[in-house]
């Protein structure tokens, strides 16, 4: 139920005031007087009336200061002001309006006219406040869709980012996966040859005494008992840079995961360590501070279905994170002390009930102030300097693990020692086990 409008008299003349507040009532308002304009400004503060009906020729604080007073304050500044008066002068009436009045009614008045100005200025205040409203309210609807253009402009660059990304570390792989597989394979063929000409030469050694004399000096300068000793240890040193070789380039097929843009099982801890390789150039040490040490901690989980190329972005942007932290402290520190408390990123995976994996990704470096870890996954928040970054990894990364997988993102810091960010999604997507629920039960 709306309550009647209330209408602030003021006037030092009981007469008026009589006559004024009974036109008000019997018009339906709620009326509420004062004699002066100390009073008027005090019960204007504390009871907010809609109206004010203030009389201009009054002693000690006259209706013009009163009107000044009460616009100078933001508690009562909106509140529309109409003069009494018996001041007819044009100037007086300008001087009112510049105050900040918004009418006059000019006495002796009469009642109807003064019911029409007062019910035409409680209309017009009523459309201007719910006027200001829609303002604020159509403000605040632009600025939210402004944000969430931003938004999902910069989450369209970070995809076309790691798309590309993907596609660069995808097209290298393949590049240098055809030639080495070739050196990798024929390395054993290699083998067998050098083999084959190692065992000549020690018949040949056996011989060499019936050899003609260019033939031992040819021996003497090839050193053969050296090379005899060497050469199988440099192919087994190249056969083993191979074989790192093509785990590499296994390693970045898995983070591109190009065919894997479906929801399907994956190896997590394969992304995870896709993505260290990725970042392995940052986490060596320099002569200015040593390596920094990654701790695994992997427990027996099962395959997960999840988007993997959408989740190792989420590894990318933790992980990388976590080494800005550390490299910022590490700066801040001399190499002896860097030693002393080495720069660790420790990541653990585990189940959690059958139902869900766990993966904590923590660091030893500065933490977060609890400020700053409310406005964490916020779009565009950054601390870091103007060029250094968006302000949207982790937002991206809390929509990819929150809004794609169903699952939980959260921060944990303690400033001065460490952080921790932990995800936690469904080992089985619930669209999946859905679909599959039907498809065995069309299948019975």
């Amino acid at each position: 139920m709306n309550s009647l409008p209330l209408i602030l008299v003021v006037d030092d003349t009981p007469a008026n005031l009589e006559v004024v507040v009974e036109a008000l009532s019997d018009a339906g308002f709620e009326v509420a007087i004062a004699t002066d304009g100390e009073r008027a400004i005090r019960q204007a503060t504390l009871s907010q009336p809609d109206l004010i009906l203030l009389d201009v020729m009054m002693p000690i604080l006259d209706g013009f200061e009163t009107c000044r007073r009460l616009k100078a304050s933001s508690v009562t500044s909106d509140i529309p002001v109409i003069f009494m008066t018996a001041l007819s002068d044009t100037t007086d009436k300008v001087r009112g309006f510049t105050l900040g009045a918004v009418d006059y009614v000019t006495k002796p008045f009469q009642e109807a006219e003064l019911i029409v100005r007062v019910t035409t200025q409680l209309k017009l205040r009523q459309l201007n406040q719910t006027l200001e409203e829609q303002v604020e309210q159509r403000t605040d609807e632009l600025q939210k869709a402004l944000q969430q253009l931003q938004q999902s402009q910069v989450q369209l660059v970070q995809s076309e980012k790691m798309a590309m990304l993907g596609q660069l570390v995808a097209g290298v792989a393949h590049e240098i996966n055809n030639p080495v597989n070739f050196i990798h394979g024929n390395l054993v063929h290699v083998q067998e040859y050098v083999e084959d000409l190692l065992t000549f030469a020690e018949v040949y050694q056996q011989c060499s005494a019936e050899a003609p004399a260019a033939l031992q000096s040819a021996a003497d300068d090839l050193d053969l008992a050296f090379v005899q000793d060497d050469l199988p240890k440099t192919l087994a040193s190249m056969k083993i840079g191979t074989q790192r070789i093509c785990e590499i380039v296994r390693s970045l097929r898995n983070f591109s995961r190009l065919d894997e843009s479906e929801c399907k099982a994956v190896n997590v801890h394969e992304g995870i360590d896709s993505t260290l390789l990725i970042l392995q150039h940052r986490l060596k040490g320099t002569s200015n501070h040593p390596e920094i040490q990654v701790i695994r901690d992997y427990a027996a989980v099962p395959p997960v279905e999840c988007y993997a190329s959408s989740l190792n972005q989420v590894f990318m942007n933790i992980l990388a994170n976590a080494i800005d932290a550390l490299e910022e402290q590490m700066t801040q520190r001399t190499y002896p002390e860097n030693q002393q408390r080495p720069s660790q990123i420790a990541i653990r995976t585990s189940v959690l009930e059958n139902q869900w994996i766990k993966i904590a990704i923590a660091d030893n470096g500065p933490g977060i102030s609890p400020q700053i870890q409310r406005r964490i996954f916020d779009p565009f928040f950054t601390t870091k300097p103007l060029g250094k970054g968006t302000g949207m990894g982790l937002s991206i990364s809390y929509q990819i693990i929150a809004d794609k997988h169903q699952g939980k993102l959260e921060c944990i810091s303690t400033p001065g020692e460490r952080s921790e960010f932990i995800i936690q999604i469904p080992i089985r997507q619930p669209a999946l086990a859905t679909a599959g629920g039907r498809s065995e039960s069309s299948n019975s």
